[in-house]
């Protein structure tokens, strides 16, 4: 898995295609290849992005974070 923390902007996660949504009791799948989670806290569209970060003055450095999927053993 990769996920990316954009500069000045959201959090953005490759899915595979499709991902399972679950909130206030309810599952939703939805199918995209990425997701876009707000990290500025300005979102109406909580978790996801709507572009406030554009306009409230979030900054925050870049990143990538991968993730593999055989989970690594200590001392390896």
């Amino acid at each position: 898995m990769k996920i990316e923390f954009r500069e000045n902007g959201p959090i953005s996660l490759e899915t595979g295609g499709r991902y399972l949504l679950r909130r206030d009791g309810q599952e939703e799948v939805i199918e995209k290849p990425r997701v876009s989670l707000c990290r500025c806290g300005g979102s109406a569209k909580k978790p996801f992005c709507d572009g406030t970060h554009k306009i409230n003055g979030f900054v925050a450095p870049a990143a990538v974070l991968e993730i593999d999927e055989n989970p690594l053993t200590v001392g390896q």
